[in-house]
């Protein structure tokens, strides 16, 4: 029993397994990591937090107890949870609607929103569904992040230009940028707009002079360059405050206060839950998608896996701490991920030491912000979401596949047009109408025996040998509600085309994985109808489950032909003298 509970405890605490070897050169990884990742964070998460329209200060609590729950449940190495851009967009959105009064009641909203999404997480990890977010392809996740990172960018656009700019589509917030552009503030101007080349040259150019100039590693010199916004944000703030920049009208973060809020939900309306359910499952799954994405893919540059399913209780835990402690929904982010990877991270343990460096920030670090430009947030959101965007998806997606671009179009329209809510549930619900669609009309192959060999293929695109009293049909694809009428009518119509000659009717069923009951209705129809005509049905290479399942019926018993292990067996048992070729 006690080796059973330490198993369940190594299970859902990972800390217990890669704690045990804990040492010198772990810590020494863990902490300059910590360091780089914790200078990223501090305008990152203020920058998120007005974002979701929220205090600066709430994206740095939803900053630390995160990080510190990931660190215990968590199983990738080197991923880092907190507020990111999309998410922060969705929090938005899902709040707006509310229509709350006051500014407490919105922070009380949104950390209702991270708990309601932490409880999901957790169920779904509890419950081993993992596999849900695989209902997201990655052409809708690809146009969804593409239409949300636009989105993202026009929205703040008001912080740059200084002028009064509402709306959550991109037809709101255009329309209502034309007509605040006569109020345009040149102070905010220039300031968003200093800040902007600043930023972009860091991210195009300082990791070239780092390396060139000052020889630098390059994944060192990338890394110190993702860590740019900082440079900004002292600069510009100092410029705001020498220039009294607020006096031409910059606005700028204002008192932002020392300390942390008290752990716990205070003023939450219990009332909210009916609203906020659908948003907080719809920006679980997201966050869950992105996060595990992130994860798998820096697990694999160093030959590590992470568990799926655990990973939903890392984030589930998080969101309720960040929901306990001030904060919002979060989830894994991909460029602190990627620099927390770069700058050395050995273990979950750099994200509880960048924790406790974001503690310190909100300790005392908090009164430095003051002059901080809401421009300059504006400006390092709209870098670090541009990098997000890929239009390309829509081409690739084009020349690939027609039914994956609808999916890809529709995501980004949708999104755009109608906002990220309906954005990405309208792109998932095309996504499954496809794929219904496409398996409702299965690739059926009429096929003959390639000369000299055991293997069949198609007579369309091969030199094969076919026998004018047998037919092969391969379906490729399983049998099911969907297209089982389909199939029962292209059999039939093709024994028809032959039924004087006719005389037998293989179906080759090597691509077949499942057989649902409408189709075995379909199948014992035409064993019925094909016997009528005096042609004999047989099966060829089913697969074991699906034997199983037939044989659970009255199918095989009634079956007019035969079940045959391969093809081939099937073609040299039935063929006639009189074979030819095709």
């Amino acid at each position: 029993m006690n080796q059973r509970i330490r198993g369940l405890a190594r299970t859902y605490l990972p800390i217990l397994n890669w704690g045990r070897s804990y040492g010198r050169d772990e810590l020494s990884g863990d902490l300059i990591a910590a360091v780089i990742v914790t200078v990223m964070l501090i305008p990152q998460s203020l920058a998120y937090a007005l974002l979701a329209g929220l205090p600066a200060e709430v994206g740095l609590y939803a900053s630390i107890l995160p990080l510190v729950a990931y660190a215990l449940f968590g199983t990738s190495r080197a991923l880092a949870v907190g507020p990111v851009a999309v998410i922060s967009l969705m929090t938005a959105s899902a709040l707006a609607p509310l229509n709350l009064s006051s500014v407490p009641e919105y922070v009380a909203a949104a950390g209702m929103l991270a708990l309601l999404s932490g409880a999901m997480l957790l169920a779904m990890g509890a419950l081993r569904l993992g596999v849900v977010a695989n209902f997201l392809s990655h052409p809708v996740i690809a146009g969804f992040i593409t239409a949300s990172g636009l989105l993202i960018a026009a929205s703040q656009l008001k912080h740059i230009l200084g002028v009064p700019v509402h709306g959550h589509t991109l037809p709101e917030i255009s329309l209502d940028l034309a007509r605040h552009l006569g109020q345009v503030n040149l102070a905010t101007l220039v300031t968003g707009v200093v800040a902007l080349a600043f930023l972009f040259w860091v991210r195009k150019g300082l990791a070239q002079v780092l390396h060139a100039q000052l020889g630098l590693a390059k994944p060192l010199a990338a890394t110190l360059a993702r860590v740019g916004p900082i440079f900004a944000v002292i600069g510009t703030t100092l410029a705001a405050w020498a220039l009294n920049l607020p006096s031409l009208g910059v606005a700028v973060v204002g008192e932002v206060p020392t300390g942390l809020p008290p752990l716990g939900l205070s003023g939450v309306d219990w009332g909210l839950i009916p609203a906020l359910i659908g948003p907080a499952a719809l920006l679980s799954i997201i966050g869950y998608v992105e996060s595990v994405s992130v994860a798998q893919t820096l697990a694999a540059k160093r030959k590590q896996r992470i568990d799926p399913n655990q990973e939903l209780i890392a984030l589930g835990a998080a969101n309720i701490s960040s929901s306990l402690s001030g904060g919002y929904p979060v989830t894994g982010g991909f460029a602190r991920s990627v620099v927390n990877f770069d700058a050395g991270a050995e273990t979950p343990a750099a994200g509880a030491f960048t924790a406790v460096g974001l503690l310190v920030a909100a300790l005392f670090l908090t009164p430095l912000l003051y002059f901080l430009p809401k421009a300059t947030l504006a400006a390092t959101i709209i870098v670090a979401v541009l990098s997000l965007v890929d239009l390309s998806i829509l081409s690739r997606a084009w020349g690939y596949s027609r039914a994956d671009f609808a999916a890809v179009f529709a995501t980004i329209a949708l999104t755009l047009l109608a906002g990220v809510e309906i954005g990405v549930a309208s792109g998932v619900l095309i996504s499954l109408l496809l794929f219904v669609w496409k398996t409702s009309r299965p690739h059926v192959a009429e096929v003959g025996q390639v000369p000299g060999s055991q293997h069949f293929r198609n007579i369309l695109r091969h030199k094969v040998e076919t026998d004018p009293g047998v037919v092969t049909l391969r379906i490729d694809e399983s049998l099911y509600f969907a297209n089982a009428r389909r199939m029962e009518d292209l059999i039939l119509n093709r024994v028809l085309r032959d039924r004087d000659t006719l005389r037998h009717v293989i179906l080759m069923c090597s691509a077949v994985n499942e057989v649902d009951f409408s189709a075995l209705e379909s199948l014992e129809a035409i064993n019925r109808r094909l016997g009528d005509l005096g042609v004999k049905l047989h099966l060829s290479e089913v697969k074991g489950p699906v034997m199983d399942r037939l044989a659970r019926s009255h199918f095989l018993e009634d079956l007019t032909g035969r079940v045959f292990l391969s093809q081939y067996d099937a073609f040299a048992a039935l063929r006639s003298k009189n074979a030819q070729s095709a």
